[in-house]
């Protein structure tokens, strides 16, 4: 079987393709210290993932005084300022996605982010890489319901014109994980932060690093196999 057998692949972007999870952890400090409260490490990894509207909701808890959309807005416009000052790429990333870009693979964006957010860091990538990379992005503000829930993917697959069972898909938290694994893409687990459970990924990664379009084929035929397709 050849490589033509995956028609898309879809990536999250936060701790998936770019180290920015620390950002998010010092940007969700510096807000809840701001109105008096603490804000710790375990707190910020427990929401990894998970839709900015739920995390909001939680940082009112811890005190912050702001109406949610507020501080979703807040949150992103800091983390978008820390990431605009160099794009932190994760081990293989790149490379992979320049293959990928070079072999005619569409790719999209599969993010809780805001959209703006999605959006600024697509331009970066595609003006380091050359070209156009991501032909749809869904962000967190283009869902109803957050990862876990399977929206996100199957609505980037939708609007790629594919078939989400022919997509692979990239996560680094249990969230994602279980919203790629439950729409049906062949899910690759490579975690950053916190842990994925082996349950919700078809297969877990240390890191991209020397990853190529033919691990990821060989691994889809694998699966389709499997799964009997």
């Amino acid at each position: 079987m050849g490589n033509q057998n995956i028609e898309a692949v879809l990536f999250d972007m936060d701790g998936t393709i770019i180290d920015s999870e620390p950002h998010w952890l010092r940007a969700e400090q510096e807000l809840v210290e701001k109105f008096g409260g603490t804000w710790s490490e375990e707190q910020g990894l427990a929401l990894v993932g998970s839709g900015l509207w739920n995390s909001a909701s939680l940082l009112q808890n811890a005190g912050v005084d702001m109406d949610v959309d507020d501080i979703v807005l807040h949150l992103s416009n800091r983390v978008l300022h820390l990431v605009n000052e160099s794009i932190p790429w994760l081990p293989g990333v790149r490379e992979l996605i320049a293959e990928l870009m070079q072999q005619g693979i569409p790719c999209a964006l599969v993010t809780m982010s805001l959209r703006k957010n999605a959006e600024a860091l697509a331009h970066a990538i595609s003006q380091e890489i050359g070209q156009e990379v991501f032909s749809v992005i869904v962000g967190g503000d283009d869902v109803e319901y957050p990862k876990p829930n399977p929206e996100a993917y199957l609505s980037a697959a939708h609007q790629l014109g594919v078939d989400v069972t022919r997509c692979v898909a990239f996560e680094d938290s249990s969230f994602g994980a279980a919203s790629a694994f439950s729409a049906g893409a062949v899910t690759i687990g490579v975690p950053l932060a916190v842990q994925i459970p082996h349950h919700s990924v078809h297969v877990l990664w240390d890191s991209m690093r020397g990853k190529t379009l033919a691990d990821l084929t060989e691994l889809w035929n694998l699966h389709r196999s499997q799964d009997g397709a």
